[in-house]
């Protein structure tokens, strides 16, 4: 073999060596034969859902990282997080243990946060959020289920009957209906008597129904309701208008109400007029005297009777003559 055929060899085996050393790097980096710089954060769960290394790491369905390693934290389970050297995590965002589907693995959603936030340090924890597990929910179901068929059950049983405790509301209902079926008879009869008389216009209903003329006066008597309710509003309002102004001692009432001296005036004015009639009552005065004086009466009936005298001789006599009759009768 000579020479060339050797070094051809040699650098063939040179190429494959560099070959599988490439898919080798490329297999344990993820497809990176220099891996990029990165930081680690550290997640804490009650339960980590059989989260394992390798996991991703999602923000928003895009993958920022990976599950590092996972480990007990006291009596709670730890994941650390491996992220991307370029990807900042806000300090308030949340971590929760996600499942990718009904038959796949589970991974690590990372909530984005708030803006301006400053980033979570290399090392730093993030809160997180426990999420139901699918084992739990199917036992809650389960549990629903239960109770939805004791629901179903018992309402079978109320609907249906026991024949232990009686029957139930269907067969309460057909003997209720068997029994009393001669009076509900009765009564769509009686039912169908009243729309008969309805529909012929018969009745305070039928005619109303019927009878266009009695329709009309009908409307007329609500319009006129309508207007004395309108009237009456009016009245309201004017009596309102009325107590404001008394209120604010307008007017003479107002000022009855609610002035003082005019208040005083009144009682005055009053108190004068029963001092004057407790006078005339007691006979004080001239007009007292007039009312309970009856001497005063009877000269005052003499006088006219004498005038009437003096006047009945005037008749014989002369002018002269008649002077001095009246000055002889009266005086």
């Amino acid at each position: 073999m000579n020479t060339a055929q050797q070094t051809a060899r040699v650098g063939l085996f040179f190429l494959l060596g560099v070959a599988l050393v490439w898919v080798t790097f490329e297999t344990l980096s993820n497809g990176k034969i220099f891996a990029p710089k990165s930081h680690t954060i550290v997640a804490r769960f009650d339960d980590l859902r059989q989260l394992k290394a390798g996991d991703d790491v999602l923000m928003a369905g895009v993958k920022v990282g990976s599950v590092l390693k996972t480990q007990l934290a006291g009596h709670r389970g730890e994941a650390v997080l491996q992220i991307d050297s370029n990807i900042d995590i806000a300090s308030d965002a949340t971590a929760t243990v996600a499942m990718s589907g009904l038959i796949g693995g589970n991974y690590v959603s990372i909530g984005m946060g708030t803006a301006g936030l400053p980033p979570l340090m290399d090392g730093a924890e993030i809160r997180t959020v426990e999420s139901p597990d699918l084992n739990t929910i199917m036992a809650q179901l389960g549990g629903l289920g239960k109770e939805l068929q004791s629901s179903l059950g018992s309402f079978s049983s109320a609907f249906n009957g026991d024949p232990k405790t009686g029957g139930g509301i269907m067969q309460k209902l057909d003997k209720l209906v068997t029994e009393n079926t001669a009076r509900i008879n009765a009564t769509m009869e009686n039912l169908q008597q009243i729309t008969d008389k309805i529909n012929r216009g018969d009745g305070t209903i039928g005619r109303l129904l019927n009878d266009p003329k009695l329709h009309d006066e009908l409307l007329a008597t609500v319009d006129e309701i309508k207007s004395a309710a309108s009237q009456a509003k009016e009245l309201v309002a004017n009596a309102q208008a009325v107590i404001a102004q008394v209120k604010s001692g307008q007017g003479a009432l107002g000022t009855l109400v609610y002035d003082k001296k005019a208040a005083d005036d009144i009682k005055a004015s009053i108190a004068d007029l029963r001092t004057v009639s407790d006078k005339i009552a007691r006979g004080e005065g001239t007009l007292g005297k007039l009312i309970s004086d009856d001497a005063l009466y009877n000269s005052a009936q003499i006088t006219l009777k004498k005038a009437d005298r003096a006047l009945d001789g005037l008749n014989d006599s002369g002018p002269i003559t008649a002077v001095g009759i009246v000055a002889n009768a009266l005086f």
